[in-house]
C-alpha cells in the first residue's frame, strides 16, 4: 500500500491576484485555467507534483483558517529570503511558514 501524500491544495479566496502575486513571489509558477464552465482560476503544479490552486470565493466556498508551509529557493524569491524559517502572511491573512534554501 503506497504511503498517503498530498496532491491538491486549494484555496479559496476574494483576493485571487493579490494571493497569485504573493505565492509566485515565493516561486510558484501559475497558470490561468478554466475547466468547462467552472471559474477561472489559478493553478501551479510544485516540484513533486503537488497541485496547489487558487479559486475565487464564492457564498458556497470560502477558505478560513489555515496555515501553509512551503520550502523554496530564497534567492529567487522576491524579495531574496535569507536561508531558514520565516513566517509570511498572505493577503487573505493567511500564515505561510516558509523554509527558504
Amino acid at each position: 500500500m503506497a504511503t498517503p501524500r498530498s496532491t491538491l491544495v486549494v484555496i479559496y479566496t476574494d483576493r485571487a491576484e493579490e494571493c497569485r502575486s504573493f505565492y509566485t513571489a515565493l516561486g510558484l509558477g501559475f497558470l490561468r485555467e478554466q475547466h468547462g464552465r467552472g471559474a477561472v482560476h489559478h493553478a501551479a503544479v510544485l516540484a513533486d507534483g503537488v497541485v496547489f490552486e487558487i479559486y475565487p470565493a464564492t457564498a458556497e466556498r470560502s477558505t478560513g483558517a489555515v496555515r501553509l508551509g512551503f520550502t523554496v529557493n530564497g534567492r529567487l524569491a522576491t524579495p531574496p529570503l535569507e536561508p531558514g524559517r520565516h513566517t509570511l502572511t498572505d493577503p487573505d491573512g493567511r500564515a505561510v511558514d516558509v523554509v527558504a534554501v
